[in-house]
C-alpha cells in the first residue's frame, strides 16, 4: 500500500495551484480561439471560392492527422524562435506557454471546425435558400439563419471536445511546461511518492472532468426540452 504524505501535499498547494492555472489557461484559450477561428474555417468550407474550400480541407487533414505531441515539439522548436524575431519578445515571456497555447488552438480550430459543420449539416437543405429568398447576403444567411441554429445543435459535441481539450493538456510535459500534471509528477520524483502524486493527479482530473460532464448532461438535458 502506498501512504500518501500529506503535510507534503498541503506544503506544495501552491505550485500545484499555480500549475492547475496554466492548465486551465491553456485549456480556455484552445476553446476560445479554436472556435473562433473553427467557426471562419466552417464558413470558409461553404464558400463558393475554390480556394477558401481547398485551403479548409487541407487545413483540417493536416492538424487532425499530426499526433499532438509532435505537434507541440514542432512549434516548441518553430513558434518562439518566429515570436521573438517578429516581436522581439523579452526574456520574461515563457515561450514554452506561448508555443503550446498557439499549438493547441490551432489544433482545436480544426476540430470544432468539423463539428459546426456536422451541426451544418444536420439542418434542412433549405435553409440557405431560405435566406436567399429574403434577401440576405451569403454572410448575412450564415450569420442569422444557418449559425444561430448549428451552434444549437453542435453544443453537446463541443463541449465534449471541451474536455478533450482539458485532458489533453498533460502532454505539454514533453516540452518541459510547468502544467498541473508535470508539477505533480516533479513534486513526486523529488520525494520518493510518485505513486501517491500520480493518485492524486488522477483525482483532480477525474472531478474536473466530472464536473465537465454534469454540465454537458445539463446543457443536453435543456436543449432536448
Amino acid at each position: 500500500m502506498f501512504e500518501m504524505d500529506w503535510q507534503t501535499l498541503i506544503d506544495s498547494r501552491a505550485v500545484l495551484l499555480s500549475g492547475m492555472r496554466i492548465t486551465l489557461q491553456i485549456t480556455v484559450v484552445a476553446i476560445l480561439f479554436g472556435l473562433a477561428w473553427g467557426t471562419v474555417l466552417a464558413a470558409f468550407s461553404l464558400s463558393s471560392h475554390y480556394v477558401l474550400r481547398v485551403f479548409t480541407q487541407a487545413y483540417v487533414s493536416l492538424f487532425r492527422s499530426i499526433p499532438l505531441v509532435m505537434l507541440l515539439l514542432w512549434f516548441f522548436l518553430i513558434v518562439p524562435q518566429f515570436l521573438k524575431a517578429l516581436f522581439n519578445l523579452p526574456s520574461t515571456v515563457d515561450l514554452r506557454l506561448v508555443s503550446a497555447l498557439t499549438a493547441y488552438s490551432l489544433l482545436e480550430a480544426a476540430f470544432f471546425c468539423e463539428i459546426i459543420r456536422a451541426g451544418i449539416a444536420s439542418l434542412p437543405r433549405g435553409q440557405l435558400q431560405a435566406g436567399y429568398a429574403l434577401g440576405m447576403t451569403p454572410f448575412q444567411t450564415l450569420r442569422y439563419v444557418i449559425f444561430p441554429q448549428a451552434f444549437r445543435a453542435m453544443v453537446p459535441l463541443a463541449l465534449t471536445q471541451c474536455i478533450v481539450i482539458f485532458q489533453d493538456t498533460s502532454l505539454v510535459y514533453v516540452i518541459a511546461l510547468g502544467d498541473f500534471f508535470r508539477r505533480v509528477t516533479a513534486i513526486g520524483e523529488r520525494d520518493g511518492t510518485l505513486v501517491p502524486m500520480l493518485i492524486v493527479a488522477g483525482v483532480a482530473y477525474w472531478s474536473v472532468t466530472t464536473l465537465l460532464i454534469a454540465i454537458t448532461h445539463g446543457v443536453r438535458t435543456r436543449l432536448a426540452k
